[in-house]
């Protein structure tokens, strides 16, 4: 199965900005998640055009990698078993598997944000509440 195919059954009961990889590149899926409300971030290709991304965006683009990499070691440690997901039930079940792993460790990854991510975030939190 396409890995974009669940993206939008997925995404029914979100809003905001969801951050993917080049895989999940696609004006079809962009478009349907749009008129959701949902704006779908990915770098480009190299044979495409290149489009603008906020600070921010680029930033959490950056993130990404090393948030799936900390997931990935929390199931790896907890025998917590990596699937794709090919449901909502099942993100929900892989979700809280490694939440709880990372609750119960005692030295916790970070992220290592930079002070000016760390304002951006801030602000970011000020405005939704």
């Amino acid at each position: 199965m396409d890995d974009r195919e669940p993206v939008s059954d997925m995404a029914d009961s979100i809003f905001g900005k969801l951050y993917g990889d080049k895989g999940y590149i696609s004006k079809a899926l962009s478009g349907e998640l749009l008129e959701k409300g949902v704006e779908l971030i990915t770098t480009v290709r190299k044979n495409m055009k290149k489009k603008f991304i906020s600070l921010w965006d680029r930033a959490l683009l950056k993130k990404r990698f090393i948030i799936e990499t900390v997931n990935d070691q929390l199931k790896n440690i907890s025998y917590i078993e990596h699937s794709r997901h090919r449901s909502m039930h099942g993100f929900m079940l892989n979700l809280l598997g490694g939440l709880i792993a990372y609750c119960l460790k005692e030295e916790k990854p970070s992220l290592d944000l930079t002070s000016q991510e760390l304002e951006i975030l801030e602000s970011n939190n000020l405005m939704l509440a």
